[in-house]
């Protein structure tokens, strides 16, 4: 059986290893001696303070030594409060390196303050170094003599650290871009002259100072195409020849109905004289039958009447089919 002596030997080899292992779990021991090679001194304090404040440190010695190897003057707690408000703290590292080999006078705190507005810190530095370019899809614009012509520019911009915070993005570039491409295009008297000369619209463009409140500086605007479109003003007085041809349509057929309710109000006119007609006819046998009760119209005037009658009905009836061409050759 073991003695007490060893039993108790075990004991504190077995907490000692246990002890070991969450001092390693909990303290980045392998991390502290890293920044200690890298000529970074950070106290193991620090590192456990890190821990209890919920922060990783890896994400802050890490980006601290790869600071310190750049020359740059950078602090663990403001590496430390940059991760605690939610930012990328190795992205801003980067961003601090690259603007310190440009020579781009860069601070922490503005870069920090780029990075929390939600802007790429790093791409916008390398943007300065080496301007980007934006391509337009194709701009319409109207001439004055009602031919279309589309144009696509080529925008050539440099980030501007300064305004990146509250600046506008490439979307009001592009936009402002194409305001001012259709405003030249439709102030020419032919498109002609935009055609000989595509130069007038991009120096016309870049003189209105379209970067103004933006997060960018606008080097030059080339047009890269430029084509032909519609006549869209032969278009426009085609439109205008049919809405007219319709109107003048619809008058005539307003006219022809007010023709024809007039053609058959005459025909309502005629049919109601013709009635009077009649009833006007209806009354001579009556008068005549009272002229003969009264004596005023004797027997042989009424057969005179009757014979009148009948001899006209009579000439009438031989007029109708009397041929006009036999009068003319009887009296040849």
């Amino acid at each position: 059986m073991l003695g007490e002596g060893t039993v108790f030997i075990l004991v504190a080899v077995v907490l000692a290893v246990i002890l070991l292992a969450v001092l390693f779990t909990f303290v980045p021991v392998a991390l502290w001696i890293s920044a200690l090679a890298a000529g970074v001194r950070v106290s193991i304090f620090t590192l456990i303070g890190m821990r209890l404040r919920r922060v990783i440190p890896n994400r802050v010695i890490n980006p601290l030594i790869k600071a310190h190897k750049a020359g740059l003057d950078v602090t663990t707690n403001q590496l430390e409060s940059h991760y605690l408000a939610g930012g990328n703290v190795d992205r801003v590292v980067n961003a601090l390196i690259a603007a310190h080999r440009a020579n781009i006078e860069l601070s922490f705190e503005r870069t920090a303050a780029i990075d929390l507005a939600g802007r790429d810190v790093l791409e916008a530095v390398q943007m300065s170094v080496n301007p980007k370019v934006i391509e337009t899809p194709f701009i319409a614009g109207v001439a004055m003599d009602g031919i279309e012509v589309k144009a696509k520019a080529r925008i050539t911009v440099r980030a501007n650290i300064e305004r990146l915070v509250g600046g506008a993005g490439e979307e009001t570039i592009v936009a402002r871009v194409g305001e001012g491409i259709v405003s030249t295009i439709g102030s020419s008297d032919n498109h002609k002259k935009v055609l000989e000369n595509p130069d007038m619209i991009s120096q016309t463009v870049l003189s209105k100072g379209l970067d103004a409140g933006t997060a960018f500086e606008i080097l030059s605007i080339d047009i890269a195409d430029v084509d032909i479109g519609k006549n869209i003003g032969a278009e426009l007085q085609t439109e205008q020849a049919e809405a007219d041809k319709k109107i003048a349509q619809a008058k005539a057929e307003e006219r022809r109905a007010m023709a024809v309710a007039q053609e058959q109000e005459m025909k309502a006119k005629v049919e109601e004289m013709r009635a009077k007609v009649v009833e006007a006819e209806a009354k001579v046998p009556l008068a005549m039958s009272e002229a003969l009760r009264s004596g005023n119209l004797g027997v042989m005037d009424y057969m005179n009447i009757q014979n009148i009658s009948a001899d006209t009905d009579m000439r009438g009836s031989i007029g109708r089919t009397t041929d006009p061409g036999m009068d003319g050759k009887n009296n040849d």
